[in-house]
């Protein structure tokens, strides 16, 4: 294999781990400054240069993106992708996990548990704001913030006024979020690769520092995740499209919830707490899947006319809970079942004979016009939305009666 690591730190401690975990390994490998690239566009012809070299023999590539080369790092990557060469993390992915906000905002829409969050922009609604989240203590972050730098714990009310004023008159956009009392001063780093937690460490903060980043001398122990940490973990780095994530829990007293997904993990602290070759993990996973390069599956599914993906919800008393799949008659109406959603759990590819269950979800690919007659007419969205049944004059055009 040949495998471009994109960084621009080429001897620091995670990008001289990862260089040496692929040599001894026997792949050949090059770091390569993420912002020496030129990209070309041709139709049908994407190219990459690098050094004014052209690029074309990389089987794989490994994104170290910083945070202040974000757009033209996320570009090069992008590119890369379009020339149908593997990207351990793709730009999209990249893209979600940086946004502090995007990515809350996805995790919150597939029931992943995150402290909770207010995002304003009037100074009339940071009040309001700070009391939907539980009042002070709060914590505000900088949407874009790394290392724990732009992350403050405010003590009351008047403290968390007069910050949020002050970094709003800065045009930075801030984030308020409930302080989980129970885990002040610690949290876990899930090192994920693939779907699998590879390495997994506690940061405990040191004197009065609240943050428990290593970078903000935290210190760090080896700790064994019980199964729902590690799901959790996995399920938020698939969610964000990453394949290789450090993610951020608290331990709260409802279970694990996600501060941060990095796309960029470190591996110093990581694996100098746990003795693991975690450089070597992603090595071997990548070498693993560069035959599979990221398809953008929806873009590619809806380019067939008449014919696109939808999410489609069975709502609670529907004729067809306990039915099984091919029972539906999808099938019939040219609709295929690509992931069945339950709850936490996510069923790629399910069986024609798995047998529905109330509030299951179905992401289908087939025929709009099939699949248009089994939404219902948009409500408003409540805190807790009931889902109805389909209209009868949808049902009787043929549709399944399923709902959104």
């Amino acid at each position: 294999m040949k495998l471009a690591i994109l960084s621009r730190s080429p001897d620091c401690y995670s990008t001289a781990r990862l260089t040496e975990a692929a040599r001894n390994r026997g792949h050949d490998v090059e770091v390569l400054d993420s912002i020496k690239f030129a990209i070309d566009l041709e139709r049908g012809a994407p190219d990459l240069y690098y050094r004014r070299k052209q690029i074309e023999d990389f089987d794989a590539v490994l994104p170290r993106i910083g945070a202040s080369i974000t757009y033209y790092g996320t570009a090069v990557v992008r590119q890369f992708q379009e020339m149908d060469v593997f990207c351990a993390n793709t730009a999209h992915g990249i893209n979600n996990s940086r946004d502090k906000l995007r990515s809350l905002q996805l995790l919150s829409r597939h029931h992943i548990g995150i402290p909770r969050t207010t995002f304003v922009h009037s100074k009339r609604d940071v009040l309001p704001a700070i009391e939907r989240v539980g009042g002070a203590p709060v914590v505000i972050k900088l949407i874009e913030g790394t290392q724990g730098i732009g992350v403050l714990l405010a003590d009351t009310v008047k403290q968390a006024e007069a910050i949020i004023e002050l970094l709003q008159s800065q045009k930075q956009n801030v984030l308020i979020q409930k302080f989980v009392a129970e885990s002040k001063g610690r949290d876990i780093r899930a090192f994920v690769v693939g779907d699998r937690v590879v390495a997994a460490m506690r940061r405990v903060a040191q004197g009065q520092e609240f943050r428990s980043n290593v970078h903000r001398g935290g210190i760090a122990e080896r700790v064994e995740l019980p199964p729902e940490y590690v799901e959790t973990a996995v399920r938020a780095t698939q969610i964000m499209g990453l394949q290789v994530a450090g993610v951020d829990m608290l331990e709260s007293h409802n279970g694990p919830q996600i501060m941060e997904v990095n796309s960029s993990p470190g591996l110093e602290g990581i694996e100098t707490c746990t003795g693991l070759d975690v450089a070597g993990a992603v090595i071997e996973y990548i070498a693993a899947q560069v035959d599979f390069p990221e398809i953008d599956v929806r873009q590619r599914l809806t380019v067939s006319k008449g014919y696109g993906v939808s999410e489609i919800y069975v709502p609670e008393g529907s004729k067809f809970v306990g039915k099984t799949i091919r029972g539906t008659q999808l099938y019939e109406h040219d609709i295929n079942v690509l992931t069945l959603y339950r709850g936490a759990k996510v069923i790629p590819n399910p069986k024609p004979e798995r047998v529905l269950e109330p509030n299951d979800k179905l992401l289908c690919f087939g025929k709009l016009e099939a699949m248009r007659g089994m939404v219902p007419v948009k409500t408003r969205r409540r805190r807790r939305p009931e889902i109805s049944d389909l209209p009868a004059d949808a049902v009787q055009a043929g549709a399944v009666e399923v709902s959104d």
